[in-house]
């Protein structure tokens, strides 16, 4: 095993093929136990996005040490099994290599990308309460006067919201439309149903 890994010419595939592989499964294991080995300190973004879609780990980053990793652990066994396996020449094994590598970085970025896509931050924009109806969780005094809460189901999902009326006072249990978002969009404005 050891001159299969480390003989005089293997060892240039051998060496980031261990430690590659030692990395990544370690780095993986951290991931799934809620460890960071590296913080993601240096990385290079690939991709883009507006300022305020969500934070900067929803691309992936090209040159992280998971990648690094990967690319050294596909570089070393695609060598390794194209020197050895197919006694291929040490020219053609360092391309199959390199390939091999390139190939496990974009399986990375694959996966890193569709698991990045199952995030959600499950807050709802509150425009999308409005021509909602619900009812009335706590009285709402009448003509702007103060705040209530109203009780809405929204995208199958019940929330609560902060409630004003123009309109006479609203008490518990009442049905209610919601009519407008105020300006700072802390509450919603609603009216009897």
């Amino acid at each position: 095993m050891q001159e299969l890994l480390f003989g005089p010419v293997t060892v240039w595939f051998g060496v980031p093929a261990v430690l590659g592989t030692m990395f990544f499964t370690a780095r993986l294991l951290m991931m799934l136990v809620g460890g960071d080995l590296d913080g993601d300190a240096g990385d290079v973004e690939v991709g883009g996005g507006d300022a305020g879609d969500g934070d900067s780990t929803e691309t992936f980053k090209v040159l992280s040490i998971q990648a690094i990793a990967a690319f050294l652990m596909g570089f070393g066994w695609g060598g390794l099994g194209a020197l050895r396996g197919s006694g291929w020449p040490v020219p053609v094994a360092i391309v199959v290599g390199g390939a091999a590598g390139i190939g496990m970085m974009w399986f990375l970025a694959r996966l890193l990308r569709a698991i990045y896509g199952l995030q959600s931050s499950g807050t709802l924009p509150l425009f999308h309460a409005l021509e909602s109806e619900g009812t009335v969780y706590a009285g709402i005094p009448a003509g702007g006067e103060g705040a209530g809460e109203v009780r809405l189901v929204i995208g199958e999902r019940e929330r609560y919201y902060k409630a004003t009326t123009d309109g006479a006072e609203l008490e518990r249990g009442r049905r209610v439309r919601v009519v407008a978002v105020d300006e700072d969009r802390s509450a919603v404005k609603v009216e009897a149903v």
